[in-house]
């Protein structure tokens, strides 16, 4: 083993830093998104076990993770970087500042992982040989155990096997190939055996061989012997016809070998159009690849055919080179891409290996040993300024994506990128711009078709924005009887089904036609989970509570470990008057996700309006939890409030409701029930400038109306304001009983008595059954019949004499509503190469027509008490 050489040590680490210490200020960019911000595997509530479920290629179809999961060590490394990236402490800057010596994309730790674990097997076979060329098994064992570790981490592991066996071949064996072909014709002939050292060298090999060869069935297993889904989007040469499918790929090859001679023109993404097809044996660009193998042959039977130490030099080299880049050379199977930078990081080594030894061999002829150093000191010092310089362009996603739309303008992906980042700025005009672009550059591009429509609903063109998703719809590959439609489709681009659904169903007319694409969508693939939500919704906004079950429950049994969705399940039962089965699920969707707002909130409010007291201690937990989530949301102080009236505890409800209107000063329900409640607790004239607060918001609230006026005629002895306020009341509600009635009595009040006996009998006619109304007319009569008029006269029938304790609240069924809130979860506009996922909820403002058992207790005692005060009132006015 070489000596460790401290000087050495020092010089590589400070050029590493200098080059490198600009990526910290970097951000969680392209992959990274979705290897990091978006894994649910690097949650710390996920189990380690998933890891091993959610492999690299991960479920074939897998809605949401495609084939952009990744491997479990790989995982168990950004897991790590999850939980410092949360933390923000210097160590996570110290990290970075070592992982990214190797690339500032943090997803790019997935080869260097698979690189570490590659090189550590290697040296490790190399302790393989004993004294008297004997085999010793520790580092086997050792090998094959860092093999299987590096596989984990990228499947390009595996290949670090052959690279031990040429090891033990060429350099530990010291065989050459004429020595090989020798040996082997004796042993043909008959005229002699297989040297004692080879048979050695073969168990050896039969070994390794045989090691790998479980590896790989349990990777199949792993797989379940399907190979991911990959369009011609992706690796457009994968499906070309022959002989285009052969030149294109062979031609790849000198492509990577240029980036590693002349990395100057880097890109983040080399997929789709990025190099043009060659379709042709006259393709200028066929010399590069009849070049490029020339070259490679040279070295090989030179590397083989010779024993010094030069040709065992350019062997380990070229092994290095060239067997780890096997899995991505499309020779066995399509990969995802058409050129992938990362995929050189092992190959690199054998690279610099290569170019080490050319410069060693130049620096020893003293003629041109000062100008090997000086070349020397200007590639290194270059290449240093280019790796400075880029790293900046992995500032942002915006940065990153301009920067490879430089190298590269033939990438519809890139279009579509750029016009994510400018999305999630929220400048749509520019964003639009781009996505239009990508269309121009890939015109049966699905996904950017629906980006184009994704953005003209967002600048509410509805009309061009269906037009853009018809478009990306007749794109979509027609079924073919007996094929299974999702292998040939990426999963994102069926989501033009629900972006269009969700668009036309705005339109009340269009409903079936929605209801028609999701049930299309479902149709094309049984497992997609996110057409059964957005139909669930749909079908609830068609008044269809029980199929919007069927299509939660169908859902759920693809994902049962949803909170949102046991929180969708939890409303349909709430719009199915099941208040307890939807509290089970509202609990569900808690034990999921303690921090489910949704949840909290309306789980609160179904414990509120349950009426049972000992719920109320936890609705009250669940609200204030609600509050520490959603801080600045009026509904959580506003029925923290409507529970503390429940429980008489008045002081403590003013609190919650001066709280809930000074976060919204036009809540309808917040400043009325204030109100009411400086009503009845004899704070009368505190409640008028409320209610003059709530009417200037709301003019024509009834009851707002019918509490002022009841405040006036008793309180301020204001006939005429009492007056203005029933009159409205009836302006806008001729039948309104209550405001009728009092009307009356400001008549009475007025000494009018005809107009009130006419008044009474009008409102009689409205409610016949109300025994006070007609008491009422015959004092009036008796009265008008007498010489005499005596006070007092009977009072306003007020609020509470008819509507219980507190009038019902307004509910409305959204986030920004009143006592209850029923809000659906559900998905916006699916981005293609994206990510959104966002809340919507219903809007409306109708009064609740629940009252619980309690309320109509409350409502009868009231009325039982007025009652006794009109008996009284009658004997005063009958001179008893």
């Amino acid at each position: 083993m070489a000596n460790i050489n401290l000087k050495e040590i020092t010089l590589i680490v400070g050029v590493v830093t200098a080059c490198y210490w600009n990526s910290l200020f970097c951000g969680f960019v392209f992959d990274d998104v979705s290897a990091i911000l978006d894994n649910k595997d690097l949650h710390p509530s996920t189990p380690l076990k998933t890891l091993f479920q959610n492999d690299f290629w991960g479920t074939p179809m897998s809605e949401e993770r495609s084939h952009k999961s990744y491997r479990p060590l790989t995982v168990l490394t950004f897991r790590l970087n999850y939980l410092l990236s949360e933390l923000k402490p210097m160590s996570y800057h110290l990290l970075n500042m070592i992982f990214h010596a190797v690339v500032t994309g943090v997803v790019g730790r997935a080869e260097l992982l698979s690189s570490i674990f590659f090189l550590a097997a290697f040296l490790s076979y190399t302790r393989s040989k004993g004294p008297d060329n004997s085999i010793i098994w520790t580092p086997i064992a050792l090998t094959v155990f860092l093999v299987a570790v590096a596989t984990l981490c990228k499947e390009q592991g595996i290949t670090v096997v052959g690279i031990c066996c040429v090891y033990e071949v060429f350099i530990a064996q010291g065989y050459t190939l004429p020595l090989l072909c020798t040996t082997a014709g004796q042993f043909l002939r008959g005229k002699g055996s297989i040297p004692f050292s080879m048979l050695q060298t073969l168990v050896k090999l039969i070994v390794l061989m045989f090691s790998t060869l479980l590896l790989v069935v349990i990777r199949v297993q792993v797989i379940q012997s399907q190979l991911p889904v990959f369009t011609r989007f992706d690796n457009p040469a994968a499906v070309s016809p022959t002989p285009t499918r052969q030149l294109t790929f062979n031609y790849l090859l000198p492509v990577n070998a240029w980036l590693l001679l002349n990395p100057s023109e880097l890109c983040c993404d080399w997929t789709m159009g990025t190099i043009p097809l060659i379709e042709s044996l006259l393709d200028i660009r066929n010399l590069a690849t009849f070049t490029f193998f020339c070259f490679l042959g040279m070295l090989g039977v030179f590397s083989i055919r010779y024993s010094g130490d030069s040709s065992k030099t350019v062997l380990m080299a070229l092994c290095l080179m060239a067997l780890p880049f096997i899995p991505a050379s499309n020779l066995f199977f399509p990969v995802g891409f058409v050129v992938a930078e990362r995929v050189l990081y092992v190959p690199s080594m054998g690279f610099c290996i290569l170019v080490a030894h050319g410069w060693q061999k130049i620096s020893t002829k003293s003629v041109f040993k000062k100008l090997s150093w000086i070349c020397l000191s200007m590639v290194i010092l270059t290449h240093s300024l280019k790796t400075f310089h880029r790293n900046w362009d992995w500032e942002s996603e915006y940065t990153l994506f301009m920067s490879a739309l430089k190298v590269n303008k033939n990438n519809a992906k890139l279009w579509n990128n750029v016009g994510h980042a400018l999305e999630n700025e929220k400048n749509f005009e520019r964003a639009l711009k781009y996505f239009l672009q990508a269309t121009h550059v890939q015109p049966d591009d699905i996904g950017a078709h629906m980006n184009v429509g994704r953005t003209y609903k967002n600048l509410n063109r509805t009309k061009e924005a269906e037009e853009s998703y018809m478009m990306a719809k007749s794109l979509m590959p027609q079924i073919i009887p007996g094929k299974k439609y999702a292998a040939r489709i990426a999963p994102n681009h069926l989501n033009v089904y629900i972006n269009l659904a969700n668009l036309i169903r705005a339109n009340e007319s269009r409903l079936e036609e929605a209801d028609q694409l999701y049930r299309q969508a479902i149709s094309m693939r049984p497992d997609f989970k996110q057409a059964y939500i957005s139909r669930g919704e749909l079908l609830l906004k068609m008044n269809k509570p029980l199929k919007a079950k069927e299509a939660y429950l169908k859902a759920l049994e693809l994902d049962r470990n949803n909170a949102d969705l046991w929180y969708n399940l939890a409303i349909v039962h709430i719009e199915l008057k099941e208040p307890n089965e939807a509290l089970k699920n509202f609990n569900r969707a808690l034990e999921l996700n303690p921090k489910h707002k949704l949840a909290l909130f309306n789980s609160a409010i179904v414990m509120q309006e349950s009426g049972e007291v000992k719920l109320r201690p936890e609705a009250r937990k669940r609200l204030l939890s609600y509050i520490n989530e959603e801080p600045l949301d009026a509904n959580g102080y506003f029925n923290l409030g409507m529970l503390a009236m429940d429980d008489k505890k008045d002081n403590e409800a003013e609190i919650w409701m001066k709280k809930a209107i000074k976060l919204q000063a036009d809540f309808r329900s917040a400043l009325f029930n204030l109100a009411l409640l400086y009503s009845q607790t004899a704070k009368e004239l505190k409640a008028l400038p409320i209610l003059e607060e709530l009417l200037r918001y709301y003019p024509d609230h009834i009851k707002g109306l019918i509490l002022k006026g009841d405040i006036l005629m008793n309180q301020k002895k204001d006939i005429l304001g009492a007056k203005k306020c029933f009159e409205r009341i009836l302006e806008m509600d001729p039948s309104n009983v209550q405001g009728k009635h009092n009307l009356c009595v400001v008549y009475f009040e007025e000494k009018d008595l005809l107009k009130a006996e006419r008044c009474l009998l009008e409102t009689l006619a409205l409610a016949p059954h109300e025994e006070y109304i007609q008491r009422h007319l015959n004092i009036v009569r008796d009265k008008i019949s007498s010489s005499s008029f005596i006070e007092p006269i009977f009072p306003t029938s007020k609020i509470s004499s008819v509507e219980g304790k507190k009038i019902p609240t307004e509910s409305v069924k959204e986030i920004r509503g009143e006592s209850r809130q029923t809000q659906i979860v559900k998905t916006s506009d699916n981005k293609s190469q994206s990510k959104s996922n966002k809340q919507l909820g219903k809007n409306g403002d109708e009064e609740t027509p629940h009252k619980t058992t309690k309320d109509i207790k409350e409502i009868e005692k009231k009325r039982v008490a007025a009652l006794k005060r009109l008996e009284e009132i009658e004997r005063i006015l009958n001179g008893e």
